[in-house]
């Protein structure tokens, strides 16, 4: 471990923790500790850490905001990289905008909006990073990434820069290519087209109203599962008798069935337990394999 931190202390310019709580960066508010959380300062600062997990043979972990994330109570090991400043700029060439992958989504709605730009009405109320929206081809009311992206730059774990065309990439329901590959997302070309601001800005605040009233305001990471074809998930498991499920503080949010609260100290495993109820209930009743839609990370996950 004094080798690691030396090694990180020699590639870093910024801030880097020890054995950080992951609690305290995931909207969940779940999850132990990572030996080494690391905010890089620059593409380059990225580079070099990547080089040095790979050639260390040390985990390699990296993330955005924490949105759609559920860490083990046992936490993560070796290096968790999180994109924060020199990862968010936001340039606008017209219809063309060139996003970093730390950018959070809903800003980056609201700047489109104001540059009078139509595309991303539905990321207004999608909490998270723009890289991670492409990982997973994140998308609400009909609308997708994948709709909007021309292009991602990348950082191969060779340590290879790649401009990838959404021609070469596939896109599906809450699914890229992406996800096949061990590569970092560090920005993303969207095509937007022109529209009314305030048509826009309309659009923008009926659908976060909608999500104002049916979304649970406790601490969460989302929609929990994927919605199988021709079916809401949440549908699903309020219909098997699964809202207010509860173990220890984990609990099948009362107001939206598809998401699970954490009602203030729940732990890893009772999170865990409640999943694995509510597979069990919607399988029992209609004979449907609830898919995960979160992401899970750490040890034991």
């Amino acid at each position: 471990m004094l080798n690691c931190k030396t090694g990180i202390e020699e590639l870093v310019s910024g801030p880097f923790m020890m054995k950080e709580p992951m609690k305290h960066h995931t909207s969940l508010k779940i999850g132990g500790p990572a030996d080494y959380l690391i905010i890089p300062q620059s593409q380059e600062e990225l580079e070099k850490l990547l080089l040095f997990s790979r050639n260390e043979f040390i985990p390699f972990f990296i993330m955005g905001a924490g949105t759609n994330l559920l860490v083990s109570d046992k936490g993560i090991r070796g290096l968790t990289v999180k994109l924060e400043k020199p990862f968010r700029h936001i340039r606008f060439d017209r219809e063309r905008v060139t996003v970093g992958a730390g950018a959070s989504l809903p800003m980056l709605s609201i700047k489109a909006s104001r540059a009078g730009l139509s595309g991303l009405e539905f990321a207004a109320g999608i909490p998270g990073t723009a890289g991670a929206a492409a990982i997973i081809n994140a998308g609400a009311y009909g609308s997708s990434m994948s709709d909007i992206i021309s292009s991602i730059k990348v950082l191969t774990w060779q340590g290879e820069i790649k401009i990838i065309s959404s021609r070469e990439l596939e896109f599906n329901y809450r699914y890229s290519s992406l996800l096949e590959e061990s590569w970092i997302v560090l920005e993303i070309g969207l095509d937007l087209v022109e529209g009314d601001y305030n048509k826009i800005k309309s659009r923008m605040e009926e659908l976060l109203e909608h999500r104002r009233l049916n979304h649970p305001i406790e601490p969460s990471a989302g929609s929990v599962f994927r919605n199988p074809q021709g079916k809401s998930a949440g549908k699903l498991i309020e219909e098997a008798g699964c809202k207010g499920l509860r173990v220890g503080d984990a609990q099948v949010s009362t107001k939206h069935a598809n998401f699970i609260v954490n009602l203030g100290n729940s732990r890893y495993i009772d999170y865990l337990e409640v999943i694995k109820k509510v597979r069990e209930k919607v399988k029992n009743k209609f004979g449907v394999l609830l898919e995960l839609e979160l992401n899970m990370v750490g040890e034991d996950s």
